[in-house]
């Protein structure tokens, strides 16, 4: 079975323009990889805009794809 992280984020700049909260996120993914069986193997979070470059967490999960500890994202 295909190992997924879980990966959701919010922007730390626009607070009026985000449409759904971290919690509403991860409820969201949960439910669609149940339905899907998806393995999710951890479920990682980030608040920081995508406008700049350099999301720690992003990055971190993309290293550990690399070392094989996942293969697959859902966000």
């Amino acid at each position: 079975m295909i190992k997924y992280f879980l990966y959701v984020r919010k922007s730390s700049e626009a607070e009026d323009k985000q449409v759904a909260s971290i919690p509403a996120q991860i409820a969201e993914l949960k439910d669609l990889a149940k339905k899907q069986n998806l393995d999710i193997i951890q479920i990682l979070e980030e608040e920081k805009s995508a406008r700049k470059p350099g999301r720690p967490v992003f990055n971190k999960m993309l290293e550990m794809i690399h070392e094989g500890k996942a293969e697959g994202i859902i966000c």
